[in-house]
């Protein structure tokens, strides 16, 4: 079973929401059996494809926190139905306030058990493009709680834009952590959220996720980020960024659409 070909319905009370805070969560935005199935396709690809053979004791904080494959919408089919499916990214386009959005890049985020938290940390770091209209849906395939890791925010903090420069790490977690208490944003977290519900927050957001304290529940995480339509390339900033420009935007001269061939059309 696929997710609903039917348009989710944003309101202007959502998309207010959304531009106040940087973050919204919609429920059902696919069914549970929906959910279900490609929580099976998705970890089935993730093992297939995953190159982490590192125990946990054997990580750094980054590599504690997820395991984390990308643009697995290439390598399996199921994966590329969930990635392109357009209910998904309409909601994004409605929520930006845009017609067209296009693809950045996918990543399946499985925490396992046991598995530690996501330092706060800001996307727009790693990304070499000159929007502010970008946004990252974040979409659990298995019901979870607080206790598993659930996706925290700074509401408002994407107001401020590159609050620091600096990439998810220990020194992300305090730079940040110091940083909110001092602007006095709110920190955010949904109680529980079910397979299929989502968050969609913007590229400045300033966010993080606990660890995952089930002694015996992975947290499988499916997340897609896309951006509007005509957004260009910023010469890289740092190190990261220069790397994604080369994975995946093709290297393009700074200046140019970011239209690559892994950035297609999602609208």
């Amino acid at each position: 079973m696929t997710p609903s070909e039917n348009i989710y319905a944003i309101t202007e009370d959502d998309c207010h929401a959304f531009w106040r805070d940087g973050h919204i969560l919609l429920r059902s935005v696919a069914e549970p059996e929906a959910a279900a199935k490609y929580r099976d396709d998705i970890a089935d690809a993730a093992r297939r494809y995953s190159t982490e053979t590192r125990g946990l004791d054997e990580r750094d904080t980054y590599g504690k926190a997820f395991l984390q494959i990308t643009n697995l919408w290439q390598h399996d089919e199921s994966v590329r139905e969930f990635v392109f499916h357009r209910r998904f990214a309409r909601i994004a386009a409605d929520l930006l306030g845009v017609e067209n959005v296009r693809l950045y890049h996918d990543q399946a985020l499985i925490k396992e058990p046991g598995g530690g938290p996501t330092p706060w940390h800001q996307d727009m770091y790693y990304w070499p493009l000159d929007s502010e209209k970008t946004v990252t849906m974040w979409m659990p395939l298995v019901d979870i709680d607080e206790q598993m890791g659930m996706l925290t925010f700074a509401s408002g903090s994407h107001k401020d834009k590159a609050a620091g420069n600096v990439g998810i790490s220990d020194e992300s977690e305090e730079f940040y952590g110091q940083y909110i208490s001092e602007k006095g944003f709110p920190v955010v977290r949904a109680n529980a959220m079910r397979a299929g519900d989502a968050t969609f927050h913007l590229g400045w957001t300033v966010h993080s996720a606990g660890a995952n304290l089930s002694p015996d529940k992975p947290r499988h995480v499916m997340t897609v980020i896309y951006f509007a339509d005509g957004t260009r390339i910023t010469p890289p900033a740092n190190r990261h960024q220069q790397a994604d420009l080369d994975t995946w935007l093709g290297g393009l001269p700074h200046g140019e659409p970011a239209n690559g061939p892994l950035n297609p059309l999602l609208t």
